[in-house]
Parts: C-alpha cells; structure tokens; sequence
C-alpha cells in the first residue's frame, strides 16, 4: 500500500511537471519572432471593425488562441514595416469594413507614409463597398476579382425613429433637450427627422462624402465631380465594368495575383508574412527603440456610471469608475513623461461624464496631454475632451452635440395592457418627478427645464474656458448640434487635423522630445493576459459567470441599464453614414 501511495504521488509530480515544461516550452515557441527573409510582403487582411479598444473577452482568446486587431496597434506595426528594411511592400485585403470613416483616413495615411519610403502598396478585393475601397484606393494598384463586385453608389445617412414602435407597447418617451439640434431625443419622441435634424445630418453626410471623393478621386487622378458622377449614374460595377471604368487596375483572382506579385516585386510564397506573425517583431529590431514612455489612454464607448461594462445598444460602455482609476493610475507613474486621451465616444450619462472630466484634469495639471480624437467625441465625449489641451480631430470625426437631454421612459401605458396597477403614496412637490407611472405635470416639466439649463450652462462654460471663447459665442455652435472635424476646426471647437501621428507630435514637444524620436507607447487601461484574466474570474466569483455579470443581474442592474438615466449628454444612436 506504501508503495502504491508513492508511486500515485510520484506520477501526480511528473504530470505536473510535465504540464509546466510543456507550458514553458509553448510559451518560448509562441513569442519567438519569425524569421523575415529579404525582399518580404507583409499581408493586411483586414475585416470588420478595428476598435481603439476591446473588451477582455476570455472565449475567444482560449478557443482562438488570437488576439483581436486594435487600431494604434495596427498602425504602429504599418510604421514599423516602414522602417524594416526587409519589408519590400504591403498586401492589402479589405473586407466588410466595420469601422469609421475617420479612422480609415489615419490608416490610408499610414499606407501613404509606407510608400513614401520607397515601398509599393497592392491591394486585391474580392468584392468591395465605399469603405474597403476609399481604402484599397491608396494602392500602387488596385485588384478585384473577376467574380467580384465593386459596390459604389453613392452615399446615404441612416437614422432609425422608435417614437411608434413604442406606442404599440405603451410606452412614452418623456424626454426634455436644450438645444434646437439634440436629436437623441427627437428618435423616441419623433417618427420622422425635423427640419433641424435633417439640416444637421445632411451636412455631416456632404462633408463625409465629399471627403470620400476627394480622397479616391486624387488617388485615381480623377476630378471629383467626375468621379461623383460615374458612381452616382453609374452604380454599382460588376468586375468588367469597375476595370473599364477605371476604377481597378486589374482582374485577378487571389492565387493569379500573389503569383503575378511574385514574378513583378521577385518575392517568394514562403516570403509573404501575415501581420500576426510579423507582430511579434520587436521595434527595437529595425530601430524603433525609444527609451521614453508615453501614455495612450482609450476613453471608448458609451459613457456610463460604474465600471467598464456592455451597453445593450452600442457595444462597449465606458465606465466612470474605470476611467477614472485608469486615469489616476496614469498620474501615480513616474516613468510616464505625457499622455494622449484618445476619444471614441458618443457620450452617455452627463454625471459620469462630469467625473471623468473631472479626473482628466487633475491629470493634466501633472503631466502633459494632447487630446485625440477618433471616429466619434462628441456630447459627454467631448465634454471630456475640453481641459484646454490642443484637441486634434479627422475631418470625418462626429464631434460636438453640445447639449443636454433630461427625461424618462413613462410605461403606464404599457402597464395598462399587462393588467398592472400602481399606487403612490408620496410626499413632496416633485416626489413623483422620476416615476414610470404617468407623464411630467406642467410643474414638473418646468422643474426639469431649470435643471436642463443649469447643466447646460455649466457645459457651455467649460467648452468656452477651455477653448478660450465666450459662452454667447459658444452656445451659438452648440445647442446639441453634432459636427465633422473639419466642420468644428471652422468653428473653434478643435485645434487642427490630424490623428495620431500629429498628437504625437504634438505632445513630444510638450515634453521636450524631438519630433523624429522613437517612443514606447504605453496603452491605458493595461491589456491583461489570458491567466490574468482566468484569475481574476476565480476570485471571489462563486457564481462562475464574470463578477461583474453576476453583479449586474443580481443586484438588478441589468434593468437600470435599459432605462434611460435623467441626464444625458449623447449623440444620436444610430446615424451611419454608408
């Protein structure tokens, strides 16, 4: 039995000595860099969205064993093939683009400082829309399948309207707005857009569309009207007529283009390397090893009280608790020389966004910052922007909607038809103001005005310290009205056009960099490992669901979340520009 005892325990040991060497052993084979051969091809495959930043998701890392792309990420990989001397040329594979417009005029940027290295651009579409193809438009040449689509047609803005769909079930939107053009509110008190509404999203869709033209009419050396008109008349281009139009080089099918690529840039199949792969490169290898670190702290999603979390409409939420402890952790980090807040938000919660506002400037009062802006900063996205550091924004940022929305969801209705009754007992003028039970009384509807106005003037006033304007001038810009990048450079509402690159600039002045030095980039919140994430999933979780998961369902969170908070400062859910 001794024996027997011995010899379980001395398996158990080697198995888990095993199970750690070969954990070892993965780990080593996992981070060793590829070996890139001269004369190399690094292949783009993009698909989807790019986002600033991803929430952990644990599945997916354990049943993919990927990382998925984020955007700055992505970029400084382009920079560093740049500055590899290996790196001969980029394929480029667009497909079903999710991301915004202002991030693709970054990325074609990136592509442009590429080849201004002496370095060809290809780019091969199976089928393409306006997206994928304002992208592969940057290309030394463009290839499409001769199967392929070339689906350009124009552009139109989507706005969906709630107001009648929520009169089926009973409910009413109870929502109050300064500003003639916070539309939020019109989506659920509306069914069609006012003359405000649509005035504003027509001339947000004219500046996204003509810098769409503007941008692959010059790649294609083409006039823009002409360019205009051959996709408005003409429409969308099946494979034979995108090559007569002259909007493609080439007809190819992917294996007939890396073969013809192979014979033209002498590049062998073995010498194409996938941006997974070439990820593991370190920077310092081709000369990027800057000592210095700065901060890129992603302010993304919807702006919400509490932690990060999941909002039901749009995806990541952008949690004021989050942020602000990132944000603090940032100012505790002495080797951290300045920041850049780098904004992709619609706004959310007015209170949350008045807290992390708050935390981002105490921040600058210790550390240089630029602001950033990504596809979207705009309404408690741009509140948060204005600190009076230099904002620098895309000409196809939304940003702006400087305003406020103050309301509730009133279900009586809804309750009617479920057979459900309430009684209140109250005390006090306005005990009733917050309840789901009834409409606002005309008292109640001027109490919410006051408040609406006194919010109101607190944002008017730090937009106009911030941007060294007067709040009369400032409210004339405002009232709610959402602008692009180049729209708000004419108005004063940022500094200059640019993305990333130029806040880097930027901001390596500020510390007393050279504008050509090499900087590690230090990302904000800190991207956690798998084992991290599995631990802390472990800790204090009897549930087995993610903490915060559990929290929300059972602290009944997850019902406050699908009501509308009194105080919101947000662009409209759904406009799309397609």
């Amino acid at each position: 039995m001794k024996n027997w005892f011995w010899g379980l325990l001395s398996g158990m040991f080697l198995m888990v000595l095993l199970v750690i060497g070969a954990g070892i052993l993965g780990w080593y084979l996992q981070d060793q860099p590829p070996e890139i051969s001269d004369n190399s091809l690094l292949e783009l495959k993009l698909e989807g969205d790019i986002p600033e930043q991803v929430s952990p998701d644990i599945t997916a890392q354990i049943l993919e064993g990927v990382e998925p792309v984020t955007f700055i990420p992505l970029l400084r990989e382009i920079e560093k093939a740049a500055a590899d001397t290996k790196i001969t040329g980029i394929l480029l594979k667009p497909s079903g683009l999710g991301l915004g417009w202002a991030k693709l005029q970054q990325l074609r940027r990136a592509l442009e400082l590429f080849q201004s290295k002496g370095k060809r651009v290809v780019a091969w579409m199976g089928t393409g829309g306006a997206k994928e193809y304002y992208l592969a438009s940057v290309a030394d040449r463009i290839y499409l399948s001769p199967v392929g689509v070339l689906d350009l047609k124009g552009m139109r803005a989507e706005v969906m309207f709630f107001k009648d769909g929520l009169e089926k079930i009973g409910v009413d939107a109870e929502l109050e707005r300064i500003g003639e053009y916070k539309n939020m509110a019109d989506q659920f008190t509306e069914n069609r857009m006012t003359d405000a509404f649509r005035e504003a999203t027509t001339a947000m869709l004219d500046s996204v569309y003509g810098n769409y033209l503007n941008g692959i009419g010059t790649a294609r050396k083409r006039p823009v009207d002409e360019m205009r008109e051959l996709i408005e008349q003409s429409g969308p281009f099946e494979a034979e007529r995108a090559l007569s139009a002259g909007l493609v080089d080439q007809l190819l099918y992917e294996d007939e283009l890396v073969e013809q690529i192979g014979k033209e840039m002498k590049i062998e199949k073995e010498d194409k390397v996938s941006l997974g792969s070439y990820s593991k490169v370190s920077r310092e290898s081709v000369g990027l090893d800057g000592k210095d670190r700065l901060a890129v702290i992603y302010a993304v999603g919807s702006i919400t009280s509490g932690e990060d979390g999941i909002d039901p409409l749009s995806g990541k939420s952008m949690g004021s608790e989050t942020m602000i402890s990132v944000l603090e952790e940032v100012m505790d980090d002495e080797s951290i020389k300045g920041a850049v807040l780098r904004i992709d938000s619609p706004g959310g919660d007015a209170f949350a966004s008045e807290d992390i506002w708050r935390a981002v400037m105490k921040l600058r009062e210790k550390k240089p910052m630029v602001i950033s802006m990504s596809d979207v900063a705009a309404s408690g996205g741009y509140l948060i922007a204005m600190t009076g550091d230099p904002v620098i924004a895309e000409r196809t940022t939304l940003t702006g909607s400087i305003g406020i929305i103050y309301g509730k969801l009133n279900l009586k209705g809804l309750y009617d038809k479920l057979g459900i009754h309430k009684e209140i007992i109250s005390r006090g003028k306005f005990a009733n103001l917050d309840s789901d039970y009834g409409p606002y009384t005309p008292e109640e509807r001027n109490r919410v005005q006051a408040l609406m106005e006194d919010f109101y003037g607190k944002f008017i006033n730090k937009v106009a310290a911030a941007r060294k304007m007067t709040p009369e001038d400032v409210d004339k810009v405002a009232q709610g009205r959402v602008w692009t990048g180049e729209q708000a450079l004419e108005h004063g509402l940022v500094d200059e056009l640019g993305g990333m690159e130029r806040s880097l600039e930027i901001l390596k002045e500020k510390v007393g960099l050279p504008l050509d030095a090499s900087v590690e980039l230090v990302e904000f919140p800190r991207h956690k490992s798998l084992m991290e994430l599995i631990i802390e999933r472990m800790q204090g979780n009897e549930t087995g669901m993610p903490a915060a998961v559990s929290r929300w369902l059972l602290e009944g969170k997850f019902w406050e979340k699908l009501s509308i908070n009194p105080y919101w400062a947000r662009i409209p859910y759904a406009v799309e520009f397609h």
